[in-house]
């Protein structure tokens, strides 16, 4: 006999419960649930090494002693296909030129610079050569090289986009090179020749006088730094006349202002007033927009055009790589050019790359205690992430190098405390209202800078190659 699909179905029916379905006990009560959580939170080490500065009034003035650097800036091209040309406006860069205002004759003078190709070794300039060209690079690296104390060659330096040499070609008559620029990788520079300088000098007086006031004025002693040298005497016996010195200061210093990141948060009343069990939604919500300012913050720090360290950093105090990957000579080369450095920043794909490069010498720096946390150093110099610092399309990035505070005339970051409502140091979050559709906004502020005191307490080491190869 056979049973019907419909028997069997009743015949294993399970009996009746004797406890409360799961299904049904989930109505009655609410899962363990976590805070609302933010990927875009990172470690933040900048904004926890500087030492903050209070500003009252909303400007913070640096006065520095008198120096006397002209331009020594770096100079910008345009290029149409593979034609580069200078800007005639960014000659002003080259110290002669730096008050030079004639944008005719600027005009005239950038289309007498020839462009050249140059390729891995080629000599742009050679040591002993008479010096009678004016060489700007548009692009590619190229490397001073002079002699050593022992007759063997010697790297004194590295050129890259925008760096120039020769600019005493406009001042002097005569002269020869003191070491060789020879490039290490393909490029372009463009040359200008005396023959071509001489050629416009004859049709424009207004350059040719301006050059010869600058060759008039008697040269002022420096000190190392380029400022105004004090005058002492030391080491003399008996009745010598002392000389008399004063401490001059720049009569124009840079101001910082206060910048602010704002926001404004919206949370409908419903949500504030209904579901604010078991975690208050305001309070959640105002603390993810807090961490996301924080993060706007820090990126502006390193990458804003008016006071990130990035665009603030002495030309003088930007150093490249030798050969591309961030070496540990390359390293001792950034905390060099400073008398003490209390940090290094890097972007974490950065900080893999030192690292591969010491590996490949078998370098194993022990790790150190700062902050709590344990982290990489060189030198015993702290080596911290900051993911804020770019990386290029060509994948470069760059590797900062700090002295801190204003004791150790380093780098600061300032702000303002004591805000109407504020919630931390510099942040402060304001209520603005309830709109027609029931919608509470609350205006959230925080307002920072950063200032380098004096220039070598910040430097950074451009176009460090961190694909791994």
């Amino acid at each position: 006999m056979t049973t019907s699909p419909e028997e069997t179905s009743a015949s294993v029916e399970p009996p009746d419960r004797l406890s409360l379905d799961t299904a049904a006990a989930r109505n009655l009560t609410t899962t363990t649930k976590t805070p609302p959580q933010m990927q875009g939170i990172s470690s933040r080490w900048l904004l926890k090494v500087l030492p903050w500065t209070e500003v009252k009034g909303g400007a913070f003035r640096v006065n520095r002693r008198l120096t006397h650097t002209l331009g020594d800036g770096r100079v910008e091209f345009t290029s149409v296909g593979d034609q580069v040309r200078v800007i005639p406006q960014e000659l002003r860069e080259l110290p002669p030129l730096r008050a030079f205002e004639d944008e005719e004759v600027l005009t005239a003078l950038a289309g007498r610079f020839e462009q050249r190709e140059v390729a891995p070794g080629d000599a742009v300039v050679s040591a002993g050569a008479a010096a009678d060209t004016v060489v700007l690079v548009a692009h590619g690296r190229l490397e001073r090289v002079g002699a050593g104390k022992y007759g063997d060659e010697t790297v004194l330096g590295v050129l890259a986009d925008g760096d120039h040499v020769g600019e005493e070609v406009l001042l002097a008559d005569d002269g020869t090179w003191p070491f060789t620029v020879r490039a290490t990788t393909r490029g372009t520079v463009l040359v200008l020749a005396r023959s071509a300088l001489d050629e416009l000098l004859e049709q424009a007086a207004g350059l040719r006088e301006h050059l010869a006031a600058l060759r008039a004025i008697p040269q002022q002693r420096q000190n190392s730094k380029g400022e105004a040298e004090i005058e002492l005497a030391s080491g003399h016996r008996g009745e010598q006349d002392l000389p008399g010195t004063f401490v001059d200061y720049e009569l124009t210093p840079r101001e910082y202002e206060l910048e602010v990141a704002q926001t404004v948060l919206r949370v409908h009343s419903r949500v504030a007033d209904l579901y604010n069990e078991p975690m208050n939604q305001v309070e959640q919500q105002l603390r993810l927009t807090v961490e996301a300012l924080r993060e706007r913050q820090e990126h502006e720090l390193v990458n804003n055009r008016s006071f990130g360290l990035l665009h603030n950093a002495d030309l003088k105090q930007r150093i490249h790589t030798r050969s591309g990957p961030p070496t540990p000579d390359d390293l001792d080369e950034l905390i060099s050019r400073r008398r003490q450095t209390h940090v290094l920043l890097a972007h974490p794909r950065a900080i893999a790359a030192i690292g591969r490069e010491w590996n490949k010498r078998g370098i194993y720096p022990p790790r150190t205690e700062y902050l709590g946390s344990e982290v990489n150093n060189w030198r015993g110099i702290p080596l911290l992430p900051c993911n804020k610092i770019p990386i290029t399309p060509e994948a470069t990035s760059s590797v900062i190098a700090m002295r801190l505070g204003e004791a150790d005339q380093g780098v600061v970051g300032l702000h303002q405390t004591g805000l109407p409502d504020e919630i931390r140091p510099g942040m402060n979050v304001r209520f603005m209202g309830i709109s027609d559709k029931a919608i509470i906004s609350y205006l959230v502020s925080t307002y920072f800078s950063a200032a380098v005191l004096v220039p070598d307490a910040l430097g950074i080491l451009e176009d460090v190659q961190i694909g791994a190869g």
